[in-house]
């Protein structure tokens, strides 16, 4: 079984930071820091964790704030000197977002420093939230930063729905203010970097399809492999749901004359074995015709409704009157973010992001 999330923060880490700011701030009151820091980490969640050790932060540094950001600043590594590194860094960044608002330009120079050794990506978004404009015009020349680590600061720091971390109401209304940074790091040489400014647009597409639609569509000339790529995974939610632009896009049209017929091998399936699929798709028009095929497992919920999920099958180009078979293997197997329960499952076909067949299954629980 895989270690736990929240064992990144453990009490060793505790000791490192203690052990760091000693040497940075003589004055530091190193056991006080472990006390408050440490006491009852075990019990906590991952999150819970760093804001604890934020709070012992917040307790034993000093009360002016440019005072303790140089202390934070002197226990990063410094070239070859060692210093604070990954997980440890995550309470120092969530107490600049708490500490730091009063001094807007040294904790974003500060964060801009610290996320090569840990991501500031969490700790930037309380800036933007309470002074959009001043915050986006700082991030955007990091665009331009030599770190791929700064660059993708620049995106995934102001992802409107940024996973795990606190919303941005006004950019999930009207994102227009990100696509500058977006559109400058779409042929960013590092794909760490690409891949987080699709995972932007993928976030606006769930408020404004046809404005990324749109996007994609202005970017997709003259494109490298690279950012036909990035341009394809940003429109995967828009793909999933058919929507006539993103389709278009990437050369899918609404399927003419395609039929498809889907049988389950397994229409009675064990929790922890395979769903399998057998997919018959006929061509009976008279051009040629490129087609993407996708299913939605229906999932049964606890209260007896069920809920889609649609996951990526093939793409495929179907000549006129050809038939073409295929077979997929979907496990029903013990997943961190899914429940399972028992009972009646549906799994729908989408060819070009239209429903094109259906069938039932049950599944059975150990």
């Amino acid at each position: 079984m895989a270690e736990p999330l929240k064992n990144l923060l453990h009490p060793g880490v505790v000791m490192e930071i203690a052990d760091r700011l000693s040497r940075c701030a003589p004055g530091f009151d190193r056991d006080r820091f472990v006390a408050s820091a440490g006491g009852g980490l075990e019990s906590l969640e991952l999150m819970q964790r760093s804001l604890k050790i934020r709070d012992a932060l917040i307790e034993g540094l000093p009360l002016d704030f440019p005072a303790a950001v140089s202390i934070l600043d002197a226990a990063l590594p410094n070239g070859n000197a060692p210093g604070l590194t990954g997980w440890a860094l995550l309470p120092a960044s969530q107490f600049v977002a708490v500490r730091g608002l009063g001094n807007f330009e040294l904790s974003l120079s500060f964060l801009r420093r610290l996320t090569p050794h840990f991501t500031g990506e969490f700790a930037i978004r309380p800036f933007i939230q309470q002074e959009q404009d001043r915050a986006l015009k700082t991030i955007r020349r990091w665009v331009e930063d030599d770190d791929h680590h700064v660059r993708r600061l620049a995106s995934e720091g102001t992802r409107p729905r940024l996973p795990w971390a606190m919303r941005l109401p006004r950019l999930i209304l009207d994102p227009r203010p990100i696509l500058p940074i977006l559109t400058a790091l779409l042929d960013d040489p590092e794909e760490y970097v690409r891949r987080s400014v699709a995972n932007s647009l993928n976030d606006i597409a769930k408020d404004h399809p046809d404005l990324v639609a749109d996007f994609v569509a202005a970017h997709m000339a003259g494109a490298s492999p690279e950012r036909l790529k990035l341009l394809r995974h940003a429109s995967r939610t828009l793909l999933k749901q058919g929507h006539r632009g993103a389709l278009a896009n990437f050369g899918f049209e609404p399927p003419l004359g395609v039929a498809a017929h889907l049988a389950l091998a397994t229409p009675t399936v064990r929790f922890g074995n395979d769903l399998v699929l057998g997919l018959t798709m006929r061509n009976a028009d008279g051009s040629r015709q490129r087609v993407m095929i996708d299913y939605a497992v229906h999932h049964r919920k606890a209260n007896g409704d069920t809920s889609p999920k649609v996951f990526k099958w093939t793409t495929v180009t179907l000549d006129p009157g050809s038939t073409i078979e295929f077979r997929k293997h979907h496990p029903m197997r013990p997943i961190t973010t899914r429940r399972y329960y028992g009972g009646a499952h549906r799994v729908v076909i989408l060819v070009n992001g239209q429903p094109a067949a259906q069938a039932d299954f049950e599944l059975v629980m150990a």
